[in-house]
């Protein structure tokens, strides 16, 4: 069922089955409730996500504006990245918006898949340095917006 589940994946598609069942063997499927932290920035990165059903804020704090989110993300979306490179640490926290189900994957255990198949290791890098490309730019975005209106204050 998890590999069904990557088919859908955006950041999977075009990968061959083999591929695909590596992944999918370091998988397993969890729930958040609404309003649970999937995690919280500073913390060990053991894992990545895919989220299936609800949406999730990706947030920081910015002093003297508190909390602010840098991106929404919806069913479909990859959430993580930092599992993928040393220190192995949040940069964000994540906060469930509505009642969650997810496919969680096993960083270490997908680690040593790449380390094994340094191919696999290849399309994983190229394509998570995808979203990174796509969550530093919201970000950069969103903190425009946020100093721009201190500035305006």
């Amino acid at each position: 069922m998890i590999e069904e589940t990557l088919l859908d994946v955006r950041l999977f598609q075009g990968l061959e089955s083999p591929a695909l069942e590596l992944i999918a063997g370091c998988g397993s499927n969890t729930s958040l409730s609404r309003d649970e932290l999937l995690f919280r920035e500073g913390q060990p990165a053991e894992t990545f996500y895919v989220l299936r059903h609800g949406r999730v804020s990706l947030e920081t704090f910015v002093p003297g504006r508190g909390t602010v989110t840098i991106e929404t993300l919806e069913p479909g979306d990859v959430i993580g990245w930092s599992w993928l490179f040393p220190p192995y640490r949040w940069h964000f926290d994540a906060r469930a918006l509505a009642d969650l189900r997810l496919t969680s994957f096993d960083g270490a255990c997908l680690r040593g898949k790449c380390d094994a198949d340094p191919r696999l290791g290849y399309e994983l890098m190229t394509r998570f340095a995808q979203v990174m490309i796509e969550r530093l730019q919201a970000t950069r975005l969103r903190l425009l917006d946020v100093y721009g209106y201190a500035a305006a204050d």
